[in-house]
């Protein structure tokens, strides 16, 4: 369904993203891996057409999504890292005006709305303007704009950023029944466990390069650790974390 072919982002002298290429089939979840500042945001940018990419290229269905953008777009649900939202609106009105956007119908996007805002626990808070909305619930916001046309390819970066435990925990099953009902899905994190426990495939980046490109079962085999976070370690980090952390300790002590 999804292919990303050899993708490469450059600003000025830097680069973003390097030679990135993978393939995400329906009923499929993609775990996209890695630290701060690895190319995760720019390339997500690129699987939603947001970004140019300098070489290489996204195709959806065998075609380029450059030839035909917004047609590509009525087919993904995008959840982007920052939440922008228009904070003098509710989270009902933000969520119609999506709808009104994806030129839903009106009494389709009505009781999607409505059955949205239930599950996430928002409904006695719908009519309240978005400013007043703490960060998970904005968050649950876009995650019900993301999922309100039933798109067939879902892209999530940082998806759980200010949710609580168990809102997490329901987002990490949501996954699992997107695929189930043969959804392509894309969830960018940096939370490594938490991905591998719902996802198919992993890609772990690095200094803008896919450096982990397995299942997750397959690298957990291979390097024979308990957590996919301490492979994850094993294989991209340059320092020492428990040293690093002791060393902050140290720091606090300077001079006294």
């Amino acid at each position: 369904m999804l292919d990303a072919r050899s993708l490469t982002k450059w600003y000025g002298a830097i680069r973003a993203v390097s030679d990135v290429s993978f393939t995400l089939a329906a009923g499929e979840v993609l775990g996209y891996l890695g630290p701060n500042g690895s190319g995760k945001t720019t390339t997500v940018g690129m699987l939603t057409g947001l970004v140019d990419p300098t070489g290489g290229a996204v195709l959806f269905e065998g075609a380029d999504i450059a030839d035909d953008p917004i047609e590509y777009r009525n087919h993904v649900g995008y959840v982007p890292e920052e939440p922008h939202l228009y904070p003098y609106l509710s989270g009902v009105e933000y969520l119609q005006l999506v709808a009104d956007l994806r030129d839903l119908d009106a009494r389709v996007s009505r009781k999607r709305i409505a059955a949205l805002l239930e599950l996430f626990g928002l409904e006695t808070q719908a009519q309240a303007a978005l400013s007043s909305y703490s960060k998970g619930m904005r968050q649950k916001v876009l995650i019900s704009a993301a999922l309100l046309h039933n798109p067939s390819l879902l892209i999530f970066d940082e998806p759980v950023s200010g949710l609580d435990a168990t809102s997490a925990l329901v987002f990490r099953h949501l996954l699992e029944e997107l695929a189930r009902a043969g959804k392509a899905v894309l969830d960018c994190s940096h939370e490594l466990d938490a991905v591998a426990k719902t996802c198919s495939l992993v890609r772990g980046l690095h200094h803008a390069r896919v450096v982990v490109q397995d299942t997750e079962q397959q690298l957990r085999g291979t390097l024979s650790k308990g957590s996919l976070e301490e492979v994850f370690q094993q294989l991209v980090s340059e320092i020492d974390p428990v040293g690093t952390a002791r060393d902050l300790v140290n720091s606090m002590r300077l001079g006294a």
